[in-house]
């Protein structure tokens, strides 16, 4: 009777519900440089992790089999369907070696507890920014509103595509924090309290990292964004896309939407930008008052322009693929907040990719341009030489 109520249940079990032996996946992650890699955030897709019918995505967890530690992972929903896409986190790995991670599902009150140190919004109460940020940087971009304050010659607006820089110098979110104080002093994020400021001037340039389009000797640009989506915020990665209308070149019309997107630990934004129009587009560094310094080395994809600024020091860059890198120029004229430093790029099938960011010398997170250059060259080299990930079942 025990035998046959054995072969009942199993029967009944396969045939209702399809059991399955609980899934454990094993990712390998080899890193083929002489450097060691950290704050690269590794993508598995969800389509590929096998889940048992009890299992559930919302509880898949990543842990290092060397130390059976769990890593702080994130999903995400690329398409905004409701169904997470994507499960991202990041190793550590040595120069030259390779390690393994299994897919576990963890119970979700037993989860290492998390920041959402990557968060991006739109701004309402100030115009309508988009602001973004993680445990190093911030950044904020210019809506519809701002647009046509100008164009109206109301006070307060801002016509730009340009990026600003927030220069925070604390691991912790700012952004809610700051626009907070700024309702109840417009200037208050003007001032360094002990957790930086804004006192990076954009104006009509290009700022970190905006985009654009050389005809015969002239830039063009776009004008302010005028509409949006969040993808995501969590602890280790935000993203959002801003769309654009269409603008002129001087007869060439230019489509343009930007995904964009910043990881924990990175200095740098990664700039996904659609376009329709034009073969080539380039990224632009502002030069402010032109008392900096512009660095590339032939060969190499990286531009950065190293400047003093107020009490400090400032550094901002561009880094991009080969694929996608032609060359880099300094570009000087005496109109104002019109002088770059650019990295021109190409646009192939209608996209184009590259990160630009920068550093703030009174953060204390590089001390000086040649440890800021060196972070852009090993930055350069592991876009170059994406860690190699397999999923494997276990």
């Amino acid at each position: 009777m025990k035998l046959a109520s054995k072969i009942s249940l199993l029967f009944l079990c396969v045939l209702f519900f399809n059991c399955k032996t609980k899934s454990e996946q094993v990712v390998t992650i080899k890193n083929t440089l002489d450097i060691p890699r950290s704050f690269e955030t590794v993508e598995i897709g969800v389509s590929d992790i096998i889940l048992s019918k009890d299992e559930s995505v919302e509880n898949i967890g990543v842990v290092d089999i060397q130390t059976n530690k769990e890593l702080v992972s994130q999903l995400v929903d690329t398409n905004q369907d409701g169904i997470s896409d994507l499960l991202l986190f990041q190793p550590e790995i040595e120069a030259n070696t390779e390690k393994k991670y299994k897919l576990i599902q963890i119970d979700s009150g037993k989860r290492t507890k998390t920041i959402d140190y990557c968060y991006s919004r739109f701004v309402p109460e100030r115009t309508d920014d988009y602001a973004w940020e993680n445990n190093k940087v911030a950044f904020r971009t210019y809506g519809p509103t701002a647009q046509k304050m100008v164009e109206n010659d109301v006070k307060g607006g801002t016509l730009s595509s340009g990026i600003d820089a927030w220069l925070k110098r604390v691991d912790y979110p700012i952004i809610n924090k700051w626009y907070k104080k700024y309702l109840k002093d417009s200037n208050a994020y003007h001032k360094d309290t002990g957790e930086g400021l804004d006192n990076f001037h954009v104006g009509r340039s290009r700022g970190v990292g905006g985009v654009a389009y050389k005809k015969d000797s002239t830039f063009y640009t776009s004008k302010n964004f005028i509409s949006y989506k969040t993808l995501t915020n969590g602890p280790l990665r935000t993203s959002f896309i801003l769309n654009y209308e269409v603008w002129n070149a001087n007869g060439t019309k230019i489509k343009e939407s930007k995904k964009i997107s910043l990881d924990y630990g990175n200095n740098l934004s990664k700039f996904e930008i659609a376009l329709e129009g034009v073969d080539t587009i380039s990224a632009g560094l502002t030069l402010h008052e032109k008392d900096g310094v512009v660095s590339y080395r032939e060969g190499e994809t990286w531009l950065n322009y190293w400047q003093p600024h107020a009490d400090s020091e400032l550094g901002t860059a561009i880094v991009a693929s080969p694929v996608y890198f032609i060359e880099s120029e300094k570009y000087e004229t005496q109109a104002k907040d019109l002088s770059h430093a650019f990295s021109h790029l190409k646009v192939i099938n209608g996209k184009t990719s590259y990160y630009a960011g920068f550093t703030w010398q009174k953060s204390g997170q590089f001390k000086n341009q040649n440890e800021w250059q060196e972070y852009l060259r090993a930055f350069a080299k592991k876009i170059e030489h994406p860690l190699q990930v397999q999923l494997l079942k276990s």
